[in-house]
């Protein structure tokens, strides 16, 4: 067997559905995305859906895809695209289309090009896509035209459409057909129905099961429009779907301004990145679901808009100073789907926090492991981390009396169940062979290896993990203060220290500069340059006396755009790859945070300007999951990775975060005072106006502006005593 198949082989073995298919490039169709709840939509830039081998366009809900096919035509003709982009509130999808030249059957031209104007506008809400399609006719004589929309579903699970393969499926019921609906039916292994209904008007000249035609006549300067609802489970409306349309399209913008109403605002001096701030609020909001527990931000489009832990606490934590109602729905959230009970099939143990939650067919009937699967090493001590970091900033100490024992169980999994030989160390291992073999947050199966390239065996100690440790006993000492039990408190400041001194000696590796990637299965080190190393600074495990090491470590393997999260010296580093050399937008914010924290903003400043450069490559200035590692070229952007989700809110958030760093923006709501330590204003910015900052029921609206070497820290308006302090 040669070396290229057995890695093949490798990946296939043990990647099975948890791969992400890479037959097809995301990056080749731009892909428009759209979100309500837990429906999604992925079209193409004309606005339709035309999913084939390794696609992830489609109308989704409940991780099930409700249509695979929708595609207009003119004439039995493809329309040619003019423009498409969303809303700069992600509350509609608007593509501009034209007419190419129409022919008849012998070749003669019925109709010059752009001589018809179409106008799609979609909305995604409840578990219905509304669609408004708006023909105009531009020509100087009337027009009778063919318009088609030919449709179809295929009721793959998400994992079929990632590239799972099923011995068996559900079945195909017959499809019903009205004058203007049209229902689509599959019944699952599961014995569940699912129904994709869908409503035209005005009703069509003729309507199948697969096809809608309507023959429009046009006069000069004539516009007329079809309306098309697709519901998921949900039935059409009484009211029509041309009413249902402009109701939805209202709802939704209400809807998503509500949502940030509570959130600060971001202005500078910089359109562009005021640009691209405006996409990062927008997808993080749109990637919100409300949960009976509160917001609650799904990982990512196409591939994991659904509850993940870590990616949801993280995007907490980045935007914890702009919005804290965002953390108060996570935790809360994640304390209500708390493992606590061991179930080697979901990896769970009680006391351990979700990794995935799905509602699939497939996660249903356990063909894959992750209806409530808990499979990170890392959601259980950050989910204490964020409990303590949103006690400090919002000083909601009822919150936190109903998480304590929560937050409990969590310390008792991380002492217990994390620790399993007792060496101090927080360890992984899986329990299914279903599931995820890596479970830090560079969880592919090639992630962790040492310096001559071979996979480190399990059980693993991540570095970043014992990070997160040492951060949740000191978020567990302040909020056992804080709940009159310093007794606790003392306990849990002991064993961070405890555990602060062991992991320098044990991780810190004087040749290298840095922390070490992992502690293996022997415990031998693995000793390779990563950028798991700056999460020991976004933490505050790190000794100060390490900082600028571990810093100018970290800044050798900067591309020009972000930290690379493995070095170009490392054995298995690869640009193109997912976690060995690929430049994670996320990473590289709580990196800066890690800067931020011990006083090197000029570094934090140099990463937020490579993102920022990056994201006015990038398409609606949104930056994706990651993007290649590849050395930056004068005059050109970055080099994208084929099937990185986009939006996804780790990534949409790091600039918010990155912003705080080197704003050196502190909170403190028992004194009612906003600081700005140090502040220092990347290169790109001259200056930066912060409103609604919130302080309790309190805010303050600041202007911070670059004079000189100093950044200047004005108050513009504000309600209450609320004390703004900045110190040089």
């Amino acid at each position: 067997m040669t070396a290229t198949a057995h890695a093949q082989e490798e990946v296939v073995a043990d990647g099975g559905p948890i791969m992400i298919p890479a037959q097809t490039s995301l990056q080749e169709k731009r892909p428009r995305a759209l979100k309500h709840g837990d429906t999604f939509a992925v079209y193409d830039p004309n606005g339709d859906i035309l999913a084939g081998p390794g696609s992830a366009e489609g109308l989704f809900h409940a991780d099930t895809r409700y249509l695979s096919l929708l595609q207009l035509s003119l004439n039995g003709v493809r329309p040619m695209l003019l423009s498409s982009g969303l809303r700069d509130d992600n509350a509609a999808l608007i593509c501009d289309l034209s007419n190419p030249d129409l022919y008849d059957a012998a070749g003669h031209c019925l109709l010059k090009h752009d001589q018809l104007h179409i106008r799609r506008v979609r909305v995604l809400w409840e578990a219905t896509a509304f669609e408004r399609i708006a023909v105009k006719n531009f020509a100087a004589t009337a027009l009778r035209i063919r318009l088609s929309i030919a449709f179809a579903a295929d009721f793959a699970d998400i994992f079929e459409v990632r590239g799972a393969t099923r011995e068996r499926r559900g079945r195909n019921e017959l499809e019903k057909v009205g004058a203007d609906t049209v229902t689509l039916c599959y019944t699952g292994l599961d014995e569940r129905l699912r129904e994709t209904h869908l409503q035209f008007e005005p009703t069509p000249s003729s309507l199948t099961a697969r096809l809608a035609e309507y023959v429009i006549d046009l006069a000069p300067g004539q516009t007329t429009a079809v309306f098309l609802n697709v519901g998921c489970d949900t039935p059409p409306t009484t009211q029509g779907a041309r009413r249902a349309f402009f109701r939805a399209f209202l709802s939704a913008r209400r809807a998503l301004r509500a949502s940030s109403s509570q959130a600060a605002s971001i202005t500078t001096s910089n359109q562009i990145h005021n640009e691209a701030v405006r996409r990062s609020v927008a997808d993080l909001y749109m990637l919100c679901t409300q949960t009976p527990e509160g917001l609650y931000p799904y990982a990512g489009i196409p591939w994991f808009s659904t509850a993940f832990g870590r990616d949801a606490i993280i995007t907490a934590l980045q935007t914890l100073w702009f919005d804290p109602e965002i953390a108060r729905g996570v935790l809360g959230h994640l304390a209500a789907n708390q493992a606590t009970e061991i179930d080697e099939r979901a990896d769970a143990e009680p006391g351990k926090i979700l990794h995935e939650l799905r509602r699939g067919e497939m996660a249903e009937l356990g063909e894959v492991p992750f209806r409530r699967y808990y499979g990170s090493v890392d959601s259980t001590p950050l989910f204490v981390t964020l409990a303590g970091a949103y006690l400090e900033r919002t000083d909601d100490i009822e919150t936190l009396r109903r998480l304590w024992p929560n937050i409990q169980a969590a310390l008792i999994w991380i002492e217990v169940y994390g620790d399993r030989d007792r060496d101090g160390f927080v360890e992984y291992y899986r329990q299914t062979d279903q599931g995820l073999a890596n479970q830090g947050w560079k969880d592919s199966h090639d992630s962790i290896s040492h310096a001559d390239g071979a996979l480190a065996a399990g059980p693993i100690a991540l570095v970043e993990v014992q990070a997160y440790v040492y951060a949740a006993w000191r978020a567990a000492a302040e909020i056992a203060r804080r709940l009159d039990d310093d007794e606790r408190a003392r306990d849990f400041d002991y064993r961070a220290e405890a555990l602060q001194k062991r992991f320098d000696q044990e991780f810190y590796d004087e040749a290298l500069g840095t922390y070490v990637l992992a502690l293996d299965g022997d415990k031998r080190p693995c000793r390779v340059r990563t950028s798991n190393a700056g999460h020991a600074l976004f933490a505050g495990i790190a000794l100060p006396e390490r900082a600028e090491t571990v810093a100018a470590t970290l800044m050798a393997s900067f591309s020009g755009f972000g930290i690379r999260t493995l070095a170009t010296s490392e054995a298995r580093y690869n640009p193109m790859s997912y976690h060995n050399g690929s430049i994670w937008p996320h990473d590289n914010a709580l990196i800066a945070a890690g800067f931020n924290r011990y006083g090197l903003r000029q570094h934090a400043a140099r990463i937020f300007e490579g993102l920022f450069d990056a994201s006015t490559h990038m398409d609606l200035r949104r930056l994706p999951e990651l993007f290649c590692g590849f050395p930056r070229q004068r005059g050109a952007g970055p080099v994208f990775y084929p099937v990185a989700c986009s939006p996804q809110a780790w990534a949409t958030a790091a600039p918010i975060l990155m912003l705080q760093s080197c704003l050196g923006l502190g909170i403190d709501p028992r004194g009612k005072r906003i600081s700005f330590d140090r502040p220092t204003l990347p290169a790109f910015l001259d200056d930066v106006v912060l409103r609604g900052l919130s302080v309790g029921s309190e805010r303050v609206d600041v202007s911070l502006m670059r004079s000189g070497a100093d950044v200047l820290v004005q108050v513009i308006k504000r309600s209450g005593d609320i004390e703004v302090v900045t110190t040089a």
